[in-house]
């Protein structure tokens, strides 16, 4: 069994990965001759300002006075260029906007998952095509353009990554410490004669990233005061950079200035997900090459942005993000990012139609020799008999187009050449598309095969060894058939071979070999799956139709209940009902009404708003005090009974209260703190990372005793969870708790009514590695509905108080107890634990289930790896590669919890055991139980 274990491990990994092979690659190519236009550009030199975190409503709406928040930058929009929405691609995280404002393409999701500060892959970008480049700012982002720039032309000036605290001070010194460097740096220039020819070439770019709008949007909410007045300080910041610029270089019409954003946010200050307010950027745009202002009677959009910003009467240019950095690169005169796919925005031009028609002409150019690159190297790797090129675009069509907009523009019909430029465009794209999903289907087919295999595997394992649904297996030992395996070793051999001459990669024979021996294990049980069929067919068909019906239903609910969260308040609430349509009724009242309250108490949280848009601690407050009120029942029940509760966990459990009210305390005085600015105070740092970190240990300390020990675990966990409180998610595990403790009573309840004979009371039931073998029973039928229990508890554990596909539902005030200088990945850390305090509290109650209902871990385990998976299989065939990136995003996110949720249940449960059944000495005292 153990290695079955192991086995299935293995496969669910490869399950998981390929979804990376097969969605999350990237989408770069390498070997591009580098495009540039060859007329004169407009400017010498271009300045970047980057505004992480700004809205485009909070830039161009009027504030409650009527007055601009940024009468500089409106005075630009009025008098002086052009502007616009940049919209953003999902997810709208700083690294793969910066990535597409400067790179010109949409980074794929692995590698904005492999760092922030270095370049897991290689690509060009507008820094690196510059002859110079100047940038100033966070640490976080100007490094990662510096390492893959060829040469030593990009210079970094960043502060220290300390200086990004969201507690201790006003976040708009960030802003400040830029624009103060920025001025010091071309002081400096006027007395260093090597600077001073740098900055004076053409090609040149400065870059300002400013870090403080964002900061303070996810410490104060982007409709706080700070938020606001942190968008007036950087527009005066901006006025005053563009006037040293325009003095330094003595007006002379060279330079273009561009203000932009790398991603927006919500109103509960958050970003990464789709949502409109983090998806819409404000684009202004002036100086050399740009448009000035042009008046309009009237614009066509969708939205009443115009109206709402008193801006209908100045035309409103909106562009993809990406598309900024071939605008950016046409104004200085280098070479397009060799994998930038924006398409030039050529109305924000100010120059003649040659000079777009020329532009538009190289950036398809451009783009065509992605696409070129991409089909040669699919067409190299494929079969020729195999091969199936991109229709539309065909070499004699890139030809024709080709040379059809050159004869436009020698004939100077340049509307009509920049028209059939953007048509081949908009091919080229679509076909680079194509390539980049060219095995996609391959794989996932092999993906669903060895899917179904496993699961058909793992299914007759728990009828063959675990149940006693089959009585009449045969006894005989049949000498095996060598047709069986010689012919899974052929079909092995001709996949192998079949990947070798076409040059796949190593992953490529994983996922298609996969199948093979996992399909041969299934054929091998074909005995029992005979048996299997003729036990059905003396089953009442009526019963059979029945229960797969609300076995389907279920599976179904907790499937959408990714989609919405409101069908897990569906299925609690059938849940209350379920002891009032079975004869635990009448068995037992009490318990049955524990079961129906908490059922209904828990189905109140998935109708509530995700964490973190109304932050409350006083909800945190009462969730404390609950625990303390429950700690002393609890405890006031124990001392009751000197024979088992002893002086030293009587101890345990008054230390783990005394920790509760630090916990609390932390939160109270840390807000108070935060609110005035004056930052996370040491000793409240101190006791939460102290609290963290014994939360695993104390539980290990107290009796082994069944619900005294799920109770240390709660008392411990509750600790931890409420530092990473903001609002009434505080009460979810409380809740949650209180019907894991019921859901234990009423298991040995319909054990007892199913007449198996519980020959101990809870009371006496103690966690233990020795548990006795002979103590465990066949599964029945009702083990189904146990494991689906398991299976919709970890679901609503995930999606209870938020949305876990959603980066939205995680706010970053949840860790202000802990630190509050950013550091992503420490804060991620903490937030996953969160997420998993939940889970581990349902394990350990999953783990008292077994125990009491006389069942091997492994037998119930693995009813609910089968139905994880088929799950994670409907989710498969729910991934899509249409739509918005946003509708793929998910798809693609809901499997992949799925699967990590399958993967982690292994080491959840060997949490949970070490949890419920090791025991420490304190003080040197003997065990008081075998280990």
């Amino acid at each position: 069994m153990l290695l079955f274990f192991a086995l299935g491990l293995l496969v669910h990994f490869v399950f998981f990965a390929s979804i990376f092979d097969i969605y999350f690659t990237s989408p770069l190519v390498h070997g591009m001759t580098p495009q540039f236009t060859p007329l004169p550009p407009p400017a010498r030199r271009l300045v970047l300002f980057v505004a992480d975190g700004l809205r485009a409503d909070a830039l161009y709406e009027l504030d409650e006075n009527g007055n601009s928040r940024a009468p500089f930058i409106r005075n630009i929009i009025m008098h002086e260029g052009s502007w616009g929405i940049s919209h953003t691609r999902v997810p709208t995280e700083s690294r793969p906007g910066h990535v597409a404002l400067i790179a010109g393409f949409y980074e794929d999701v692995s590698a904005v998952a492999k760092g922030w500060k270095e370049n897991p892959v290689e690509f060009d970008s507008l820094f690196n095509e510059s002859k110079y480049t100047w940038s100033w700012g966070s640490p976080d982002i100007l490094p990662m353009f510096a390492k893959g720039a060829g040469g030593d032309h990009v210079y970094t000036y960043s502060y220290d990554s300390k200086r990004q605290d969201f507690g201790a001070q006003d976040a708009t010194k960030l802003d400040m410490w830029v624009f103060d460097n920025v001025k010091d740096f071309f002081h400096h220039a006027r007395n260093n004669q090597s600077l001073l020819s740098k900055i004076n070439e053409e090609k040149i770019v400065f870059f300002l990233h400013l870090l403080g709008i964002d900061t303070n949007g996810h410490a104060h909410r982007p409709s706080s005061r700070d938020y606001k007045d942190n968008i007036k300080k950087v527009d005066d910041g901006v006025k005053e950079i563009v006037s040293v610029f325009n003095h330094f270089y003595g007006n002379d019409g060279k330079t273009t200035f561009i203000f932009t954003s790398d991603h927006g946010m919500t109103d509960w200050g958050s970003h990464g997900a789709g949502h409109p307010s983090e998806t819409l950027t404000p684009l202004v745009t002036w100086g050399a090459g740009i448009k000035y202002p042009q008046r309009v009677s009237a614009q066509q959009f969708d939205d009443a942005f115009l109206k709402e910003w008193r801006l209908e009467n100045w035309k409103r240019l909106d562009v993809n993000q990406a598309d900024i950095a071939p605008l950016m690169t046409s104004l200085i005169g280098v070479p397009f990012p060799l994998n930038s796919v924006g398409i030039l925005p050529v109305d924000y031009l100010n120059n003649t139609d040659l000079f777009k028609a020329e532009s538009v002409f190289t950036n398809a150019v451009q783009i065509l020799e992605q696409f070129k690159v991409k089909m040669t190297q699919k067409k190299e790797a494929t079969l020729p008999f195999l091969f199936t090129p991109f229709k539309s675009l065909s070499d004699s069509k890139q030809f024709d187009i080709l040379r059809k907009a050159r004869s436009y523009i020698k004939h100077r019909k340049f509307d009509e050449a920049v028209s059939l430029c953007k048509e081949l465009i908009h091919l080229a794209l679509k076909g680079l598309s194509y390539y980049h999903t060219y095995d996609r289907f391959f794989l996932g087919i092999n993906i669903a095969i060895g899917f179904v295999g496993w699961i058909s595997y793992a299914s007759l394992l728990i009828i063959k060894s675990h149940s006693n649904l089959i009585r009449s297996v045969s006894k005989e030992v049949k000498k095996p058939s060598h047709l069986l395996p010689c012919s899974f070793v052929a079909i092995g051999i001709l996949v192998a071979f079949f990947l070798l001459i076409q040059a796949c990669p190593w992953t490529y024979y994983v996922y298609c070999l996969l199948p093979v021996p996992i399909w041969y294990a299934v054929l091998r049980e074909f005995q029992v799956i005979q048996d299997l069929v003729a036990s059905l067919l003396t089953y009442p068909l009526s019963h059979f139709v029945g229960y797969l019906l609300v076995f389907t239903l279920g599976t179904e609910v907790l499937v959408l209940s990714f989609f919405y969260r409101y069908m897990l308040t569906i299925g609690l609430t059938a849940f209350a009902a379920w002891p009032f349509l079975t004869q635990l009724w009448t068995r037992a009242k009490v318990t049955s009404l524990s079961w129906t309250f908490f059922s209904l108490l828990l189905a109140v949280f998935p109708l509530m708003p995700v964490v973190g848009r109304k932050p409350d601690i006083s909800l945190v407050m009462g969730a404390g005090l609950l625990v303390l009120l429950l700690s002393l029942y609890v405890v006031t029940s124990l001392t009751k009974r000197k024979d088992s509760f002893i002086k030293e966990e009587l101890l345990v459990h008054l230390l783990q209260v005394l920790n509760t009210v630090l916990s609390m305390y932390v939160v109270y005085s840390t807000q108070r703190s935060l609110l005035r600015k004056q930052g996370l105070p040491l000793m409240n740092q101190i006791i939460s990372w102290a609290t963290l970190a014994s939360s695993l240990i104390v539980p290990l300390l107290s009796s082994p005793a069944l619900f005294q020990r799920l109770f240390s675990i709660l008392l411990s966990l509750m600790s931890t969870y409420l530092l990473l409180s903001t609002g009434y998610e505080a009460l979810f595990p409380l809740v949650l708790s209180c019907l894991m403790f019921v859901w234990i009573n009423i298991e040995q309840e319909t054990l007892q009514q199913s007449g198996v004979s519980c020959k101990q009371k809870l009371t006496s039931i103690q966690f233990s590695y020795n548990t006795d073998i002979t103590q465990f029973r066949q599964l029945c039928l009702d083990d189904i509905r146990r494991a689906f229990f398991l299976v919709f508890f970890l679901v609503t554990a995930f999606f209870g108080t938020g949305n876990i596909a959603s980066i939205n539902s995680f706010d970053l005030a949840s860790v202000y107890c802990f630190l509050t200088v950013f550091s992503p990945f420490m804060m991620g850390s903490l937030m996953m634990w969160k997420i998993l305090i939940p889970f581990v509290l349902v394990m350990c109650a999953f783990e008292a289930v077994q125990l009491t209902t006389q069942l091997s871990s492994k037998s119930l385990f693995l009813i609910v790896l089968v139905i994880s998976d088929i799950m994670a299989l409907h989710f498969f065939f729910l991934v899509k590669d249409y739509g918005s990136w946003l509708d793929i995003g998910t798809s693609i996110s809901h499997y992949v919890i799925v699967m990590s949720m399958t993967i982690f249940l292994v080491f959840l449960n060997g949490l949970a055991q070490l949890l419920t059944t090791k025991k420490l000495r304190l003080c040197g005292k003997p065990k008081s139980h075998l280990m």
